[in-house]
């Protein structure tokens, strides 16, 4: 989970520092700290609570001379969120100073040999015995010390490390969790992620896992687990710094919500050429579809729900048994997967720990896979072997939005692009579900501009004690993401339920003014909806409805509607959600929340 940055060259290191930890502040924000080298002194100042406290501390890095430093922005995992559990950790001798993102899996183990040895811990960290480790085998050469640790680490990590007799360089290491160096002139920088860097330079090198860099400002020389030397691309990122600022909104959430038809266009449109749906750029055109017995989604979160909405389009155009799964679970499964699985694996960040486990266990077996992500270079890019790119530019908010529904385009091509190569779709029901596609970036602008009444609606509900979700089929799956939007970001207990089991339980908590939001969008099942509608009302419920804008039905028999423009069903999940994100945005606005850094949480879940 957290953020590490790092900076060597001429300027003075900690205002890059500083800078670059409030753009990773997303990745964590419990403690943060900062560690710079000066006439070969480490000074290390650190606090828990957000950068701001930090920034306070150093006078925004004014007070903190030296041009080469570390940084790290924490969520905690081991030891509480304290001044002292905060990174960097120094060694006992104060030559050395660590910043890690992950979890050493022995450093129990580790540490015990280490007292024995005489070294004295801080900290409750796991990441402590890094830096005690290093002085331990450290004898006059830096890289060589990291390599022996790292041989020693059981699993995941990204470090970066300085060291007080090697003032003119950082020695950066990456397995398992995500690291990317930056290339400047005559300065260079490492990060866990390239919103730290771009305000910087666009020119960066993806590290693998097992690799190591030695960092100076000069030069970026990169090394695998053997220390042999390994020639590496510079890769250029392309989008703007303004994307990953706030451009004048009140919060990274609302800004993101409101980018999602610019969004989904960027990533459907280069992907339909001549009315034809077009993934040569994945190298998925010459799939081969009729080897293909089963489907199964795995993904962690929204991804996941994404996936779940994506399984109704899917076994709809497609006729191919899918199924869903957490990565989490289906790790530990011992799932049934041959050389005729198709595994769709869906991340945003292309870095969460349990998603990239699963997938490697699906591949051992044989299953073909298809990648879902949004950074470029990312771990899951790379290992899949197919990755198609959903494009979205950076997404700040810890709360995704933009990145469900992107992920959901992507899913929807997909099963029309299989669906036709199987022979599922006639050419009259593809030029139709294609135009459906092209009209998302249209429909999903409506469905923001036709609902000016949500703040007055999250005004009535916010003081709720807690919210159900309701609908049927893709509603339903709708339903999943809207309820863990409005949880995670307003602390309201939300729960979403398939509208059919309410007789199966879950009625009895419903009581009098309890709100239900009902989603009524799939037509198939919208009487069957409304009959739940009715049963909720007859026991006191307040319903708030989403339904298609001429539904007049819904209007009469709800409390309160949200509307949306008139869609296919088979696609509306992706502009059903967009007024259910805005809604949770202004509950949590009317209950002071935190919105872009929801307590306890954290964007990129790099550990498991």
């Amino acid at each position: 989970m957290c953020g590490i940055v790092g900076y060597i060259g001429n300027q003075s290191a900690a205002p890059i520092l500083l800078d670059g930890l409030k753009k990773l502040e997303y990745r964590g924000y419990d403690s943060a700290g900062i560690a710079v080298m000066n006439n070969r002194t480490i000074s290390v100042n650190k606090v828990s609570g957000r950068i701001a406290n930090l920034c306070e501390k150093t006078n925004d890095g004014k007070n903190v001379k030296g041009c080469i430093g570390i940084g790290h922005t924490r969520w905690a995992t081991h030891g509480a969120p304290t001044d002292i559990n905060a990174h960097p950790h120094l060694s006992n001798d104060g030559r050395f100073a660590v910043v890690h993102n992950g979890i050493i899996e022995n450093y129990i183990d580790l540490r015990e040999k280490l007292i024995e040895n005489g070294y004295h811990f801080e900290s409750q960290t796991d990441t402590e015995v890094i830096v005690h480790l290093i002085e331990k085998y450290y004898d006059g050469d830096l890289k060589k010390a990291v390599l022996k640790v790292a041989s020693k680490l059981e699993g995941s990590y990204a470090i970066g490390v300085v060291c007080a007799d090697e003032p003119d360089k950082i020695v950066a290491v990456r397995e398992y969790s995500p690291l990317l160096i930056g290339v400047g002139i005559d300065e260079n920088f490492f990060a866990s992620d390239v919103t730290a860097l771009v305000s910087h330079t666009r020119n960066v090198i993806y590290l693998e896992d097992g690799e190591f860099a030695e960092i100076t400002k000069d030069e970026v020389s990169v090394f695998d687990s053997t220390g042999k030397k390994v020639e590496k691309t510079v890769s250029r990122i392309n989008w703007d710094i303004q994307a990953a600022e706030k451009g004048g909104f009140e919060h990274f959430m609302l800004k993101e919500i409101n980018e999602q038809p610019g969004a989904v266009k960027a990533t459907i449109t280069p992907r339909i050429k001549d009315d034809t749906i077009d993934f040569s750029e994945s190298n998925l055109n010459d799939l081969d579809v009729n080897n293909i017995s089963k489907i199964i989604i795995t993904a962690c979160g929204s991804a996941y729900y994404a996936g779940c909405a994506g399984k109704y389009v899917l076994e709809r155009l497609c006729r191919i048994p899918v199924q869903v799964e957490l990565a989490s679970e289906l790790r530990y499964s011992d799932p049934l997967i041959d050389n005729k699985t198709l595994l769709i694996v869906i991340s945003q960040s292309g870095e969460t720990a349990d998603t990239i486990a699963a997938m490697r266990e699906c591949k051992e077996r044989g299953a073909k896979t298809i990648a879902i992500v949004n950074v470029v270079g990312s771990t899951i890019a790379k290992i899949a072997d197919h990755t198609i790119y959903t494009w979205a530019g950076p997404e700040i908010a810890v709360a995704t939005t933009k990145g469900y529904t992107t992920q959901l385009s992507i899913l929807y091509l997909l099963s029309l692009f299989i669906g036709k190569k199987l022979g599922k779709v006639d050419d009259s029901q593809y030029a139709e579900y294609l135009d459906e596609i092209k009209s998302l970036p249209k429909n999903i602008q409506a469905s923001l501009d036709m609902n000016p009444a949500i703040p007055a609606i999250a005004k009535k509900y916010h003081n709720a004690k807690a919210l159900f979700f309701i609908g049927r089929n893709t509603d339903y799956a709708v339903a999943l993401e809207a309820a863990l939007k409005m949880k995670e970001i307003s602390y309201i207990h939300a729960e979403s339920y398939a509208a059919g089991e309410l007789k199966h339980g879950t009625i009895a908590l419903i009581d009098d003014h309890q709100p239900v939001i009902a989603l009524c969008c799939n037509e198939a099942l919208f009487e069957k909806t409304i009959s739940n509608i009715v049963e909720v009302k007859a026991r006191g419920a307040e319903v708030l409805a989403v339904s298609f804008e001429d539904n007049q039905k819904t209007a009469a028999i709800a409390d309160d509607v949200i509307t949306l423009p008139r869609v296919n069903t088979i696609f509306s999940s992706a502009v059903e959600i967009i007024p259910l994100q805005l809604l949770a945005y202004y509950v949590a606005k009317e209950n002071g929340c935190d919105i872009d850094k929801p307590k306890n949480l954290a964007k990129s879940v790099t550990v498991e």
